[in-house]
């Protein structure tokens, strides 16, 4: 006489690795997106603060107000890569406020780049310095 088998396969045998499957491909996109959204406030950050900086560079008596784009795209050049600068459309101009003071302007326009690449650029992205123009 042979004896039973005792088997405790009632048909989800192998479940758990489609289960992990299923979770892992969710816990992967959070990830990913998570860190797009601080790459994008990252680059945000960086991008105003170089605005900035180019403003002031322009303020200056010596320095045409055309100068202040350049300078933002050196600076965020340096911070980031060439590619982030090449990906920015910057101008310098100068204003004047409602208060009478002239006003160097940096405007720069762009998109962020995206952790998965076939997405390509979807994160549009706009900064602004300003700084009050030196007079001679």
């Amino acid at each position: 006489m042979r004896p039973e088998r005792l088997t405790d396969d009632d048909g989800e045998r192998g479940s758990a690795v489609v289960d992990f499957v299923l979770v892992g491909v969710l816990v992967v996109a959070l990830l990913l997106a998570v860190l797009q959204v601080a790459v994008y406030v990252h680059l945000r950050n960086v991008i105003v603060a170089s605005a900035q900086q180019g403003a002031r560079y322009a303020a200056n008596a010596d320095v045409p107000a055309e100068a202040g784009a350049a300078r933002t795209l050196e600076i965020v050049g340096q911070a980031t890569t060439r590619g982030t600068a090449a990906g920015l459309a910057c101008e310098s101009v100068q204003e004047v406020d409602d208060s009478g003071l002239t006003l160097v302007v940096v405007r720069c326009v762009g998109a962020v780049p995206s952790l998965f690449a076939p997405l390509g650029d979807l994160l549009p992205l706009s900064a602004t310095g300003r700084s009050v123009a030196e007079t001679p």
